[in-house]
């Protein structure tokens, strides 16, 4: 069977968690992008008592900056086959995830299923595009090679003459900024508090067991203390050197133009040889996106500006008319393998879920649900065993032992 039959016979982790929920642990979750705030929604939903805290505005980080693309097929690179099947199974979640996400908060998300296009511009990239297109058809993921003229019946705007094109169905959108909103105001309507504007001093680490956090406003307690700020989670203090997460920040710049709304200049969301566009119902145009090995280097360069556009308007040309709405500047959480560490991170009480990467807006509904099933339960789903924050220290280990 392959990687996409074993992964929808998976039981669904949502499920697991609801059932094995023997205490409620009271929680503080550092961070509030994305992956703090479900996490934070999910505890909350099951009686936990969740503080959430965040050095800006909840939702203002790498969050704030995605693009919102749920690209489990599109983005499977060789060596991220058991990547694959946790994209998948959080894929699967989505939509039942933001239909509950809009009803518990009142508002909408985005949710998009055009599905997504991958083009090549010359015939270089077509024969690129033929070799992931085969590695990924035989993971058996559901996408369709298009001629250049059958791409173009389906987005117009296309330039003419690309000579070829992968359309996969399954690969959707959302817009995060809306969803970071719902997720705020969802967990806070579950009971969860969230204090903004608040960065953590440094967790409580005694006789080997996470004990709470020192922030501004004081000591807060707590039996369980979540690691979920993203690509600042090395910048948390009191934690031992060893039990840092190995997440570094990856930059990110993009911009938006303006479309027409009525008629936009496209429809699905369109990847190209370097970068990619996703349309919005509100007439903006996401264009990105960078990626860069610069620290917590924030300018937008013109350099960075320049290939943007410059690879958006060899695939539509069209673009030169549209205004440019906003630019921006993001860090993903990148980890050494470019997955996340989810779970234990080996200090008790001390839980991880950072180095998302590229895939934190797609991980949301799964790392939720595995994150609040181990706080529930002190178990790990199955499926997020090779996702442990400690395989990195277990690398170290073995070299050493060489």
């Amino acid at each position: 069977m392959n990687l996409v039959g074993r992964a929808r016979r998976r039981e669904s982790v949502i499920t697991a968690s609801i059932r094995a929920a023997p205490h409620t642990p009271k929680t503080v979750v550092v961070g509030a992008g994305v992956i703090g705030l479900g996490i934070a929604w999910r505890l909350a939903q099951a009686g936990c008592a969740v503080t959430v805290y965040d050095r800006g505005e909840a939702g203002h980080g790498a969050s704030w900056a995605a693009a919102g693309m749920l690209a489990a097929a599109v983005e499977t690179e060789p060596g991220e086959e058991t990547l694959l099947g946790l994209t998948l199974e959080s894929q699967r979640l989505w939509p039942e995830f933001a239909r509950e996400l809009e009803a518990a908060s009142g508002i909408a998300v985005g949710y998009r299923d055009e599905g997504t296009i991958v083009v090549a511009l010359t015939h270089d990239d077509a024969e690129h595009l033929r070799f992931t297109y085969q590695f990924q058809k035989g993971l058996g993921l559901d996408i369709e090679w298009l001629s250049g003229a059958q791409a173009r019946l389906r987005e117009p705007h296309l330039r003419p003459g690309i000579p070829g094109a992968v359309l996969s169905p399954r690969d959707h959108q959302v817009e995060n900024r809306a969803l970071t909103r719902a997720l705020a105001t969802a967990a806070q309507q579950a009971g969860a508090v969230v204090h903004e504007h608040c960065p953590i001093q440094e967790v409580e680490v005694a006789g080997g067991r996470a004990r709470g956090v020192v922030t501004a406003r004081g000591r807060d307690p707590a039996d369980v203390v979540v690691l979920a700020a993203g690509a600042w989670s090395r910048e948390i203090g009191g934690i031992p050197a060893d039990y840092l997460p190995p997440v570094r920040p990856i930059k990110g710049q993009m911009l938006a133009l303006r479309m027409d709304s009525a008629a936009p200049l496209l429809r699905h969301v369109v990847w190209l040889p370097n970068g990619y566009l996703v349309p919005r119902h509100d007439g903006r145009l996401i264009v990105g996106g960078t990626v860069e090995e610069r620290g917590f280097d924030a300018s937008v360069t013109a350099g960075g500006l320049l290939a943007l556009i410059e690879g958006a308007w060899r695939a539509v040309p069209a673009i030169e008319e549209l205004p440019v709405a906003e630019t921006w500047v993001g860090f993903r959480p990148g980890s050494r393998d470019d997955a996340p560490m989810l779970g234990p991170s080996g200090i008790d009480g001390l839980v991880i879920a950072t180095g998302h990467h590229r895939n934190g807006i797609l991980l949301t509904p799964v790392t939720a649900a595995v994150v609040s099933a181990y706080v529930l339960s002190s178990r790990v789903p199955e499926m997020a065993l090779p996702f442990s924050p400690r395989r990195f220290g277990q690398l170290r280990a073995a070299v050493a032992a060489q």
